[in-house]
C-alpha cells in the first residue's frame, strides 16, 4: 500500500506573457502556464505534485559535483 502524500503549502508568482499566464513556485524550481490564472495554478499543482513523485526507475541516480567558469561582475 502506498503511502499517504504530505499536503505542503506552496507559493506562487504568476504573470502573463502575450495570451499565457506564467505560474512559478516560489523556491522551487517548478513552473507551468494556462490561458487563465487558475489553469495556470492548477497545471503548477500538477507539475509540483510530479516534481516530488519518486523516480520510477530501477537505476539509484548518481549526485556529482562540477565547477563551472563564470564571468563576475
Amino acid at each position: 500500500m502506498p503511502a499517504e502524500a504530505a499536503k505542503l503549502t506552496f507559493f506562487a508568482s504568476v504573470w502573463q506573457e502575450e495570451d499565457w499566464y506564467i505560474a512559478q513556485a516560489i523556491g522551487v524550481d517548478v513552473a507551468s502556464q494556462g490561458r487563465s490564472v487558475e489553469e495556470a495554478l492548477a497545471n503548477l499543482r500538477e507539475a509540483l505534485e510530479l516534481h516530488f513523485e519518486p523516480p520510477a526507475t530501477a537505476n539509484t541516480p548518481h549526485t556529482h559535483s562540477i565547477e563551472a567558469a563564470v564571468p563576475s561582475s
